[in-house]
């Protein structure tokens, strides 16, 4: 049975795709059976993955507004080896078509019902904002992964979240918490980083991951080749933080 992680974080350019495609590839490599939903209309985790979005038939909105069916609509990225719930432009109008829908916030859950046995691990990676996407993945994950960067303004942005993760598991979904969180982006040079890297410590404990996801350039030009980082480079410093990472969800899931 799948276990459902959300990759969350209101605040946008966070590695949240980066973070969802690179984690997705590196399950894929530990031989886990891993399914990547893209809730984001820009589609980026579905093009990082070498999925084309512009040749789409059928994407995440048809499932969600209950034209298809997800087994139908999914396919496998060629470089990661593991399967894509594509996104494109379309999806962008699925939150007004949704709103008068019944059960809007619980569409993406009943579609992922039919898949569970499928795989070990189905990643959502969602946008940048408490849209009705985003409300969603929220109510189908056992979990929510926050990829933040250790700066003054992440900090703030990650109250807000939390708050935002207990409203949902109050009202809408019962089984959601937060897993972890990922310091990702991160320079140890930096005397800032290095202070709100221990004050997460602090205050989060062992929620924070022991892997930390530096700032790495092959990590940034692997989507423009349509591969994950860790297949693009499997030795540079990014794509080996989040083989690691990999290896600590697999740990983590363990105990849940």
């Amino acid at each position: 049975m799948a276990r459902i992680f959300c990759v969350a974080n209101q605040k946008g350019g966070v590695g949240k795709t980066t973070t969802c495609v690179n984690l997705a590839a590196a399950l894929a490599a530990r031989n886990q059976r891993v399914l990547l939903v893209d809730l984001d209309p820009q589609g980026n985790a579905t093009g990082g993955s070498g999925v084309d979005k512009r040749s789409l038939s059928q994407s995440v909105y048809h499932v969600l507004v209950g034209m298809a069916d997800l087994a139908a609509v999914r396919v496998t990225s060629p470089s990661g080896k593991f399967d894509v719930l594509p996104a494109n432009r379309d999806l962008a109008g699925a939150e007004v078509e949704m709103v008068e829908l019944e059960g809007r916030e619980k569409r993406l859950k009943k579609a992922l019902a039919g898949v569970m046995d499928d795989y070990d691990f189905v990643l959502i990676d969602c946008p940048p904002s408490l849209s009705l996407l985003t409300l969603n993945g929220l109510c189908s994950a056992h979990g929510v992964i926050i990829p933040m960067q250790c700066e003054y303004y992440a900090l703030e942005g990650l109250s807000d979240l939390v708050n935002t993760i207990k409203k949902v598991h109050a009202n809408l979904n019962r089984d959601l918490k937060i897993i972890g969180l990922l310091r990702v982006m991160f320079d140890p040079r930096m005397t800032l980083q290095q202070q709100v890297s221990a004050q997460l410590e602090d205050h989060f404990g062992d929620k924070v991951f022991r892997a930390v996801v530096p700032r790495n350039v092959r990590l940034a030009e692997a989507p423009s080749h349509g591969m994950p980082g860790v297949v693009y480079d499997p030795s540079a410093k990014g794509s080996q933080a989040y083989l690691e990472f990999a290896e600590e969800m697999i740990e983590r899931v363990r105990t849940l």
